[in-house]
């Protein structure tokens, strides 16, 4: 995970298929990390905000995999999000998604986040899909899923 870049995936556990469509992924929360600095000092946790963005990556990157890497995906809104517990520097993270309905160019997924089998955090997240607005966001979007194994090298 690197914060401050917002790459908030680390790796893919189980990725979607055209009959499952469920992505689980990890997020190794880093130990440092100058989002820690100011929130808070002596107690630090990981926003909800970041918690958030965790999810809508997950959603993304499932809705991603269903469209071949065609469209691009962006984060909409969020529903009935819940945080049950603080996430702390150091920790790792189970990141699920899975699709709820698709159509007319948007996407509800129910996401959540699990530590040691706990979840700490879920929300209904509304997704839309677009077409890619350049060149460079698209190989951005491809470099990405490569690193995350979601698209073979010879699709970059």
């Amino acid at each position: 995970m690197r914060l401050e870049y917002f790459q908030m995936l680390d790796e893919i556990v189980e990725a979607a298929t055209a009959d499952r469509r469920t992505l689980i992924a990890r997020a190794f929360v880093p130990e440092h990390s100058p989002v820690f600095e100011g929130h808070f000092p002596g107690h630090p946790i990981m926003p909800g905000v970041l918690m958030l963005e965790t999810m809508a990556q997950a959603s993304g990157y499932l809705l991603l995999t269903l469209n071949g890497f065609s469209r691009m995906i962006f984060f909409a809104s969020a529903k009935e999000a819940n945080f049950r517990s603080f996430v702390l520097p150091g920790s790792t993270l189970e990141v699920k998604a899975e699709v709820i309905h698709e159509g007319s160019g948007y996407a509800v997924t129910q996401a959540t986040l699990s530590q040691n089998g706990k979840r700490v955090a879920d929300a209904r997240l509304t997704m839309r899909s677009v077409p890619f607005t350049s060149p460079a966001l698209q190989a951005h979007v491809l470099n990405e899923g490569w690193r995350l194994s979601l698209v073979a090298t010879e699709a970059r």
